[in-house]
């Protein structure tokens, strides 16, 4: 399946590999400097609105409900108090708060190296790509990185701030817990939204075919599901906020896979 002209031996495809985690995260460090300097207003203007029943999100589920005669959605008080329990654990934030966000801030960058490894092993016709890939890919990275922290951080911060057993329980909070809530919010939102440059490589290898996406659709939709129920607050609403674009991202990725499959018969029938 090669394409160069000198075969590569596993030490070197080793050594390529090696090199593209060194600068990687190099890239990652360079990035979360700029967060590192700025934490004070990262957390205070990004990461502790959600403690805010005026944040965008709670304002426009409660127009929404209203627009429908309730004020079931509608957030007055989030009541709960985010505590440092450890020496170190102010500072343990800051430090993986800003490598978090070096790793956004360089997700283009590390597909540019990615597709730098694996291009020796794509056709001349498929390497010229490369800058729609890089493209397409941020985009959705970036598109669920906000799906997450306007939709599935606020509602998790929302049910799991105000959900209590008993009156007696004092809702106080590690500030890690509360970051790592926000975190597996956003980022595992932009990795879910990477879904059909997946589907795309798959199908690529032959690996998943329309028929076989089509076919497995309800037991997507089941996983799904599932997905949702872990990374969002168990209720039906946030459910089905999330279920929806994940689902349509599945239905993006079909088309994706018919594309190729009719690119690959072109090919074939041209031979």
């Amino acid at each position: 399946m090669a394409k160069t002209k000198k075969e590569m031996s596993f030490l070197d495809h080793l050594e390529e590999l090696r090199w593209l985690l060194i600068r990687s995260t190099l890239a990652i460090f360079f990035f979360g400097i700029f967060a590192f300097v700025k934490i004070n207003y990262i957390f205070d203007n990004w990461l502790l609105v959600f403690k805010n029943p005026d944040f965008i999100t709670y304002r426009f589920l409660c127009n929404l409900s209203q627009s429908f005669g309730t004020d079931g959605l509608c957030i007055e008080n989030i009541e709960f108090n985010i505590q440092s329990l450890k020496m170190a654990e102010q500072f343990s934030a800051h430090l993986w708060t800003a490598l978090t966000f070096g790793f956004i801030l360089a997700f283009p960058y590390i597909l540019w190296e990615i597709w730098k490894f694996i291009k020796p092993a794509l056709y001349d016709n498929e390497r010229k790509y490369a800058a729609a890939f890089i493209l397409i890919s941020s985009l959705l990275f970036f598109i669920g990185i906000l799906f997450g922290y306007f939709v599935i951080a606020p509602l998790s911060v929302n049910f799991l701030g105000n959900y209590s057993v008993s009156d007696t329980v004092e809702r106080n909070f590690k500030l890690a817990s509360y970051i790592a809530i926000i975190k597996t919010s956003v980022l595992s939102s932009g990795l879910i939204f990477e879904m059909p440059i997946i589907i795309y490589f798959l199908a690529k290898m032959g690996l998943v075919t329309p028929e076989f996406l089509k076919k497995n659709r309800k037991y997507t939709f089941v996983i799904v599901l599932l997905l949702a129920a872990v990374i969002t607050p168990p209720d039906v609403l946030s459910q089905i906020i999330v279920t929806i674009p994940m689902m349509l991202l599945y239905e993006v990725g079909i088309i994706i896979s018919k594309i190729i499959v009719k690119k690959e018969q072109r090919a074939l029938s041209k031979q």
